[in-house]
């Protein structure tokens, strides 16, 4: 197990009806920005209750952040802060909306050209303007990490930058609003936070038990709730756990002390700028064939996860070759299908097109042991097809 530090100062509210707390947790001096996507929170009364703990406070709104956010449309909340003096973020809704805060908390005080905070990947160590979230669709745990990934639609890019002054300063999350989801999108987020685990688990041993027990019952938890969650999205104490699970398989505890992997997110975010695929699905279409593709160094995860997570019994190979195909059986389970070929018939130009990207920037070894290689890129890719 590695040394590590352990920092994440992001108050949480977890539960029914903390929307209306954060009225207690913002300088009443403060004119607020909120920040939200396409109109939902209008329509499931998150909006209102909102507005509602927002009397009193000077409120500017910034709509149309869409999912997988854009660089070009949160420039334009960066320029409506500093027109009208905003001093605090409120951003609600799921991971796009979050992430896109922390892209506008960041590019507001930064002082070269913002596009560099993305495509060069920026730590972010400068001051940034304090926000809060109030979450709407649990997925990518943005609500409490100081990660973000946005696009940028002139490049076809979707990059990652980080930074420890992008945590938020408090996130709400009411289990509540899961229930006006549609079931494509709890799929999604189950898929996501499942992958998220994976990336930081499916590695090899490294003498560190109990991250992994924390990641094992985190990926247990989600199997366990995901039919009941999906089949009752009312169903209340299976979406507080199911929103518990998303947040806890990002906000930086299971990858303490442990190297991580990532590389299926890299590959993800590729599909989704060529292909339009929803992100939880690119995952679910790259995760195992890199899985099968790296599977003499990761075998012996591979099988832990299997005797752990799936109770599955025999040798090293025969368990780990089988948690692979029970974790497509769960995805499928989800109703996420796991080829390229269920999204697109133009698939086959995908292999070369991100070698390429990959090799432009100069991603030429990647994953915990920095092994998987612009040829293994193509390999998984066309295993994926």
């Amino acid at each position: 197990m590695l040394n590590f530090e352990l920092y994440n100062p992001t108050r949480l509210l977890y539960g029914k009806g903390q929307i209306g707390e954060i009225a207690n947790l913002i300088d009443k001096k403060s004119k607020v920005l909120v920040v939200y996507g396409g109109g939902s929170i209008k329509k499931n009364g998150v909006y209102d209750q909102v507005i509602k703990a927002l009397e009193g406070y000077e409120v500017v709104e910034f709509s149309g952040v869409e999912p997988n956010p854009r660089y070009e449309t949160l420039v334009k909340a960066v320029d409506l802060i500093k027109n009208e003096k905003v001093d605090f973020i409120l951003g609600v809704g799921g991971g796009s909306v979050i992430d896109g805060v922390k892209f506008i908390s960041a590019a507001v005080y930064y002082e070269g050209d913002t596009i560099d905070i993305i495509q060069k990947k920026l730590n972010v160590n400068w001051k940034a303007m304090p926000y809060g979230a109030i979450l709407t669709l649990p997925a990518t745990g943005s609500e409490m990490n100081c990660g973000a990934v946005v696009t940028i639609e002139a490049t076809q890019e979707k990059l990652s930058f980080s930074g420890e002054v992008l945590y938020p300063v408090f996130s709400v999350c009411d289990p509540t609003v899961i229930a006006s989801l549609p079931v494509k999108q709890i799929a999604n987020g189950i898929t996501d936070a499942f992958v998220h685990v994976l990336e930081q688990y499916i590695t090899f041993p490294q003498g560190a038990p109990l991250q992994d027990r924390f990641a094992e019952s985190i990926l247990q938890t989600l199997i366990e709730i995901a039919p009941k969650i999906l089949k009752d999205p009312t169903d209340y104490d299976a979406a507080m756990n199911y929103m518990w699970c998303c947040t806890m398989a990002l906000n930086g505890l299971i990858s303490k002390g442990v190297k991580e992997d990532w590389v299926t997110h890299a590959i993800g975010h590729e599909l989704t700028v060529l292909y339009g695929i929803d992100h939880g699905r690119t995952l679910a279409i790259i995760g195992p064939n890199l899985y099968s593709v790296m599977f003499d160094t990761k075998k012996e995860k591979l099988a832990q996860f299997g005797r752990r997570v799936f109770t599955l019994e025999g040798s090293d190979d025969e368990v780990a070759r089988l948690a692979i195909e029970r974790m497509i059986a769960f995805f499928h389970s989800l109703g996420v299908a796991t080829k390229l070929s269920d999204y697109t018939e133009d698939g086959e130009k995908a292999v070369e097109w991100i070698a390429e990207r990959f090799n432009e920037r100069g991603w030429l070894a990647m994953g915990e042991n920095k092994n998987i290689t612009i040829d293994k890129v193509r390999e998984i890719v066309k295993l994926s097809l």
